[in-house]
């Protein structure tokens, strides 16, 4: 399984580069504004400062809700770097332009999934990765998990392409149970990718040893 980040920190995604399992960047509009990156052109040069740390694909949201405008952003967002995967509002025109994006050779993360059936969609228009929000569906007393289940089969019913890409996620837990169902990828806050390297016994274990080795090497 892939692992994304979830952020405009230019600082968390360096540090979690450095970690060594870092394959991509998501972004949205909140997480820019989080970090108070605003106007057109800052928004294009903090996407690009982003391909510039990471090796990987960096999905790149359009503010655009009509089929035109997603279509003349997008354009203008893959000129920024070949890592840029355009990301798309699953809505009517989200799915027109997407195919036209994918009939074009342009990468597209279909955002904003909540159900397979929105899936389904995304996967014939051929989007490259489809984004279900696990976290917000666990928000409104939802099994966010159960949702990358049934895509999971969906897709592997009819051979779709399309990258299973968990979305929200919040947790450790959120990361293990999207590899046990087998989703391609997994993007969440830096906090949630630490937190798996983290094991009472480690600590303990390693305190030990290390307390063994000083007594021996006074």
């Amino acid at each position: 399984m892939k692992f994304f980040i979830d952020t405009a920190s230019l600082s968390e995604i360096k540090e979690a580069q450095d970690l060594g399992i870092l394959d991509g960047v998501t972004t949205n509009p909140s997480l820019m504004a989080k970090e108070g990156i605003g106007g057109e052109e800052n928004v294009r040069k903090h996407y690009k400062a982003i391909c510039e740390i990471v090796d990987g694909d960096v999905s790149a949201e359009v503010i655009s809700t009509d089929y035109e405008g997603m279509i003349r952003e997008g354009e203008e967002l893959v000129k920024i770097d070949d890592q840029i995967v355009v990301k798309i509002p699953m809505i009517k025109d989200g799915i027109k332009a997407i195919k036209y994006f994918s009939e074009r050779g342009i990468r597209t993360n279909c955002t904003l999934v909540f159900s397979a059936g929105q899936a389904l969609l995304a996967a014939k228009a051929g989007a490259t990765y489809v984004s279900p929000f696990v976290g917000r569906l666990d928000d409104i007393s939802t099994d966010g998990l159960s949702l990358i289940e049934e895509i999971r089969t969906i897709y592997d019913n009819y051979g779709y392409e399309t990258q299973i890409l968990a979305a929200s996620v919040r947790h450790p837990m959120h990361i293990l149970g999207c590899a046990k169902i087998g989703a391609d990828v997994m993007t969440g806050p830096l906090s949630a990718i630490l937190a798996l390297l983290n094991h009472p016994l480690t600590d303990s274990g390693l305190a030990k040893f290390l307390s063994d080795h000083a007594k021996v090497n006074k």
